[in-house]
């Protein structure tokens, strides 16, 4: 725990060098801490768990589990047809699923000029960004303006991300306009698609936006915890689970 202290993640090997245990055993109790909240799983490691509310920089989840969230994208993409309509989160794992939607005969509101710039990198995709403020650091759309542009649709599908998505107490998000701003894109789509990767089960934050009942689809990994799909499953969504890698 004095190693993950300062936020930057800790490789197994790391952690070997550190404790002078196996990698066997540091990899069980770094299951242990994971399964309580106490430190969030990386590729190849561990970092600190993000307190309730908080939300690391944009970079440093951009560069976290890079690999797991592109193998995310393309399940999500699966999911889409041709010609569909969209709107998308803001969030890494959505910058990932722009990418894998890029050069695809789709229209899609992009909720953060990342995915926006993803998107239209390649021919194809019909781009659109509501307007309202940018935010700074993840240059995501916030705000009353982006809001009521969600509300002017009426798309195929939504992806969205979430801060936290527990069973019992609902997907969360660490502020209250992107809670708002995530519920407005529940209530336009048909299919209402969550992805996320298996640490989002293991917290919660403090902005209620939605259950587990209001999602079709759940796309995570394959080493999220078994009773937290299971949950899932019961309120009736369809889970698509992706190799962890």
């Amino acid at each position: 725990m004095r190693a993950v202290s300062g936020g930057a993640p800790v490789s197994v090997v790391e952690l070997g060098r550190l404790t002078g245990a196996s990698a066997v055993t540091i990899r069980r109790d770094l299951a242990d801490l994971a399964a309580t909240g106490a430190v969030t799983r990386t590729h190849g490691g561990v970092r600190r768990a993000a307190k309730r509310g908080t939300q690391m920089p944009f970079v440093t989840r951009f560069e976290t589990d890079h690999d797991r969230k592109s193998r995310l994208a393309v399940a999500v993409s699966r999911l889409v047809e041709d010609e569909e309509s969209l709107v998308l989160d803001n969030g890494t794992t959505c910058l990932a699923v722009a990418s894998a939607l890029a050069g695809r005969p789709l229209t899609v509101m992009a909720l953060s000029l990342h995915a926006a710039a993803a998107l239209a990198a390649r021919p194809g995709v019909g781009v659109v960004v509501p307007g309202g403020p940018v935010e700074t650091d993840s240059l995501a759309l916030v705000g009353a303006a982006a809001v009521a542009a969600v509300r002017e649709l009426s798309v195929d599908t939504a992806v969205l991300g979430a801060c936290s998505a527990s069973p019992t107490d609902g997907l969360t998000a660490t502020t209250s306009d992107d809670a708002q701003l995530k519920r407005a894109c529940l209530s336009v789509a048909r299919r209402r698609v969550l992805v996320a990767t298996p640490e989002k089960f293991q917290r919660t934050s403090t902005f209620r936006f939605a259950a587990p009942e209001d999602l079709t689809h759940l796309v995570t990994t394959d080493d999220a915890p078994a009773p937290t799909l299971e949950a899932f499953r019961d309120a009736g969504v369809e889970v698509v689970l992706v190799e962890a890698g």
